[in-house]
């Protein structure tokens, strides 16, 4: 069924916000577009003059897809190779969403969305929907076709679980520029004792090359056992250059709220290092060198002027 022109900027106006859900829920850019675009194509399917509230039909049929995807996306992360990570947003991204509140800067942390995949597909719809979007709990419910308590409770389930593993810490972008630039100071001093003060305790570091850039399988976990794998992974060495095809140049930036260090290599970013930073110092480092999760940070990158780079690696 064609589509008035009318119809179709209803569902364009819509986009924004369904994106930023999507993202949310399925952790992953290109995965979310996917989810936006089959939600287009049921609206156009659907017979929209009689749809009395749109915003809320997209929602429900967008929602209910990413369960699906959720569902199916499990099962193939058993067979995933390594550790998986969420794909990473440099600032700016419009698929980041609302950012208007501390909860809905929170709700789209590296860490927070680390953690979303430790929830059920309906604790993760439940809490992204309550805490990003400000759904009432009535609404939620008429989009998973459940009770309005049974909702409350999945809700209440659900922020305990993320409440137990993230980091309240918020940093602004100057603050995050500062501790990049320490801890790459740090990382490029051949000095490990320098990483280990900046550190928590229990700091750890995790990576995500898909099976197609090298990344340890398990954590690293620890002061001194992460501080020796950073100092090790900026030394200089001709198969790390062939690897990811030519010598870094390193940024200060942030993805997902909180600073990251910028691998970029003939203008595709090769590496984001997302730093989870705590009251005690730097709590963990998620590395994300998949390259299939980097194409939307390249175009993002190519859109805005980044400056200088703070040096060229390897």
């Amino acid at each position: 069924m064609a589509l008035t022109r009318n119809a179709v900027d209803r569902f364009e106006a819509s986009r924004p916000r369904l994106e930023a859900i999507a993202y949310r829920l399925l952790g992953s850019a290109s995965e979310a577009e996917d989810a936006v675009q089959d939600t287009f194509l049921r609206w156009q399917a659907a017979d929209v003059d009689r749809i009395e509230v749109p915003e809320a039909w997209l929602t429900k049929v967008l929602t209910n897809l990413c369960l699906n995807e959720l569902t199916s996306a499990r099962a193939r992360r058993e067979t995933y190779v390594g550790q998986w990570l969420p794909e990473p947003l440099l600032a700016g991204d419009p698929m980041l969403g609302p950012a208007d509140t501390a909860e809905q800067r929170e709700s789209v942390s590296y860490a927070v969305l680390t953690l979303l995949e430790r929830l059920t597909p309906n604790e993760r719809a439940v809490y992204v929907l309550r805490t990003a979007f400000d759904y009432p709990h009535r609404e939620i419910a008429e989009i998973l076709d459940l009770t309005e308590s049974a909702c409350q409770q999945i809700f209440h389930r659900a922020k305990k679980h993320v409440a137990q593993g993230r980091s309240r810490t918020e940093i602004d972008e100057e603050a995050a520029r500062r501790i990049v630039e320490e801890f790459l100071a740090a990382a490029t001093s051949g000095q490990t004792d320098l990483l280990v003060k900046m550190l928590t305790n229990d700091a750890v570091s995790i990576g995500d090359g898909g099976g197609k850039i090298p990344a340890k399988a398990t954590p690293f976990e620890g002061a001194l056992a992460v501080a020796k794998f950073m100092r090790g992974l900026f030394k200089p060495s001709k198969a790390k250059r062939n690897l990811v095809g030519g010598s870094p140049e390193v940024y200060a930036a942030t993805a997902n709220g909180v600073p990251a260090v910028v691998a970029v290599v003939d203008g595709r970013v090769v590496g984001i290092m997302c730093v989870e930073v705590g009251a005690d110092g730097i709590a963990a480092f998620r590395n994300q060198v998949n390259p299939d999760k980097l194409d939307r940070a390249t175009r993002r990158w190519a859109a805005v002027d980044r400056g200088e780079p703070l040096f060229t690696a390897f």
